[in-house]
């Protein structure tokens, strides 16, 4: 229960403003203004003790505690490390990001474009923080992740091993902001190791909560110049990297001096007079600091002898150390993908200024009641979480004649780098979208079933299915209404994840699932005089004296009839599931049942075991979570993604259902509404009430 209610706070969190960069979350409730002011006051120096100096903050393998890499390593602070330590000195620049012992080139060329762009390195990098006055051992930065802002709080305290810096460090050594900042993200992560290995873009999304495009260099749109001269005159974060086709590849130098496998980042593109003829060139830098491109362009090739020696002395002279420019045509022959995060959205669209309508879902794969897998899986596909968009207008410049709404679809899986050392990594993810049939228009809450798709082939969806933590396609469909449904590629794979979609114009977006409604029978009214005799005989024989049955008795009675009907698998009714059946049935509040009470009971739990049957689709005795889903809704209940996720963790063993956890589930459905639909007289569908009566709903319920 405290799950759910934690995710209720959140989205009122969300909807009253927490969470966006000006208000960021607090990350693990720490208050960077509040503590460092309690070290100033106190004459002490932070130390976290969320991330403390110690060696599972290095990692889990390579960097785990008894390896080889981290023998000899010792947590220090800057003041420790140089007489005069600066955070940022003259301005962020590239050159203070060099790597270490860490795979992380991903991030760090993330980290590279960022400083490219003052306002946006202003939202990730607070100036409020420095060696001055107010130093106290404590740093703080922000970072995007899935929908919101977090603020992180670290200490200062950074590996170091043989007198140096373990991971990043500025080429002059006194400059810390990029070490910290990459401290703050492995907190964020988990640990030093969980930032091995990654994309760009993961990094240009955490710094900006922007949305990325990849571009594969072998068959690069013929625009490509034009969209990344608009990135670039815009701010967007670019990267680029060498596809590698083995282990032994990876980081490997090329005859001219290109790594495999490495990440870098673009910084700018010009066209240069050369020869009589225009060059297109484009500046890479690698975040090494060091090793750069000795072919044509390279900083002492002799091809800026022929151009205008101003424009060679402009060029050259604006060059980091690990910049170097390259021809444009090198560039697609020699480098595989080029990353782009676009800062806000409308970037997106190439040549239009209109910004995209942007709307963002967070959703989750549930094992036996969400995680459906893709569409190879038809007997779950259906119950994998569902969205709708309903494209609206159409673009104003359609690419060819015919009438085409442009919209961009990402999913992100949450939260999978801190699972590595649980030995997880990325699920392989996906979607699919189709056109919602006519008879369906308009409907705000319909969860398609399996006939659905089945019988509808998808219209769209992303290009493949793959380990990464976003996928995202960016597509043109006519105006309409679409079902977007997100997967990952086996079932029954568990993960969180945040949908984004973005329109070129106006639309409507919603996620479409069930409303939680019950609709009973018209029980039949029976009196005393209604029963048989055989019944009573029965009754009487199990009642007792009193002529009552009680819990005990209950269990007894349900259990003995269970044991003949050899169809079903049961473990038995326990004694809650009869507390709970005897409380749905029990109008004076004895806790025992009467005859009459009894008889009610009776049929309802015959006409539960028909409903069983009916769904037990193989007649194994016991139902898929999915089945069940398909039960409920045939015994009058539907209900949303989440309240079944609730009741397949409750109910469920290995995602099946047998019989007795059947009935007890949906004693407990029919109480609850019925208990709600009591105090909802007015039928507005909310109900007010203190706190004894919340518990004695719940508790009693």
């Amino acid at each position: 229960m405290s799950g759910v209610a934690s995710t209720l706070a959140k989205q009122r969190a969300l909807a009253a403003g927490f969470g966006t960069n000006a208000n960021a979350v607090r990350y693990l409730n720490q208050d960077f203004a509040a503590l460092r002011a309690q070290c100033l006051s106190a004459g002490s120096l932070f130390t976290d003790p969320t991330f403390p100096a110690a060696p599972e903050a290095l990692g889990f393998k390579e960097l785990g505690r008894n390896s080889f890499k981290t023998r000899g390593v010792t947590w220090k602070r800057p003041t420790e490390l140089v007489s005069n330590p600066e955070f940022i000195l003259g301005g962020a620049t590239r050159t203070d990001i060099c790597q270490g012992a860490l795979g992380d080139c991903w991030l760090l060329a993330a980290i590279a474009s960022l400083t490219l762009n003052e306002y946006v390195m202003a939202r990730v990098v607070p100036s409020d923080q420095g060696f001055g006055d107010d130093y106290a051992g404590i740093f703080h930065f922000q970072f995007w992740q899935f929908g919101e802002w977090v603020d992180v709080v670290i200490d200062d305290r950074l590996p170091v091993k043989d007198g140096e810096l373990m991971f990043v460090h500025s080429a002059e050594g006194s400059e810390f902001w990029s070490a910290l900042l990459e401290k703050a993200y492995a907190k964020l992560n988990g640990s030093y190791e969980a930032l091995s290995g990654g994309s760009t873009t993961e990094g240009f999304e955490d710094f900006t909560g922007g949305v990325a495009e990849m571009y594969e260099l072998r068959k690069a749109p013929r625009d490509l110049p034009r969209i990344i001269s608009k990135a670039l005159e815009r701010g967007s974060l670019l990267g680029c990297s060498i596809d590698i086709t083995s282990a032994f590849d990876m980081e490997a130098v090329t005859f001219k001096k290109l790594v495999k496998g490495h990440a870098y980042s673009v910084t700018a593109l010009r066209q240069v007079d050369y020869r009589g003829r225009q060059e297109r060139l484009i500046r890479i830098r690698n975040p090494w600091g060091q090793v750069e491109w000795t072919g044509a362009w390279s900083d002492n090739s002799s091809e800026w002898n022929s151009i205008d020696s101003a424009e060679k002395d402009e060029l050259l002279c604006k060059m980091e150390d690990g910049e170097f420019w390259m021809s444009f045509q090198d560039f697609l022959r020699q480098f595989s993908r080029l990353e782009i995060c676009n800062l806000t959205p409308d970037v997106l669209s190439q040549d239009s200024t209109s910004f995209w309508i942007t709307v963002m879902f967070e959703g989750g794969w549930r094992r036996g009641s969400t995680a459906g897998g893709c569409r190879n899986h038809p007997n779950t596909f259906w119950i994998n979480p569902q969205y709708k968009i309903t494209l609206l207008e159409e673009d104003d410049d359609p690419e060819d004649d015919e009438a085409a709404c442009s919209f961009l679809v990402a999913l992100m899986q949450k939260d999978r780098r801190r699972f590595r050392r649980h030995g997880q990594d990325m699920h392989t993810i996906g979607f699919a979208i189709y056109e919602i049939p006519e008879q369906y228009r308009g409907c705000q809450s319909v969860h398609m079933k399996k006939d659905f798709f089945l019988r509808n082939s998808s219209c769209a969806r992303s290009e493949t299915f793959i380990n990464l933590r976003e996928v995202s396609a960016r597509l043109r469909l006519p105006p309409g209404e679409y079902l977007i449904v997100p997967s990952t590629f086996e079932p029954s794979k568990e993960a969180d994840f945040v949908l984004r979609v973005f329109t070129e114009k106006q639309s409507e977006t919603q996620e479409m699932d069930d409303d939680v409604v019950a609709n009973f029978d018209e029980e039949e009214e029976i009196s005393e005089s209604d029963i048989d005799d055989s019944f009573r005989s029965m009754f009487a024989q199990l009642s007792g004296d009193d002529m009552e049955i009680s819990v005990r008795e209950l269990r007894t009675i349900l259990n003995r009839v269970m044991s003949k009907h050899r169809d079903l698998q049961t473990d038995g009714f326990s004694m809650e599931s009869c507390r709970s059946m005897i409380s749905l049935m029990d109008k004076d509040g004895s806790a025992r049942l009467g005859l009459l009470e009894f008889q009610i009971l009776w049929n309802k739990i015959k006409k539960w075991l028909g409903i069983f049957r009916e769904f037990d689709l193989d007649k194994s005795g016991c139902m898929s979570s999915y089945e069940m889903r398909l039960a409920l809704e045939n015994g009058g209940f539907k209900l949303n993604n989440t309240l079944y996720q609730m009741l397949v963790a409750r109910y469920a063993d290995n995602e099946m259902i047998d019989f007795d956890n059947f009935t007890c589930c949906l004693v407990k459905l029919e109480t609850m509404f019925k208990s709600f639909q009591q105090l909802d007289r007015d039928g507005t569908g909310t109900v007010e009430m203190n706190i004894s009566e919340w518990l004695y709903m719940t508790m009693c319920g």
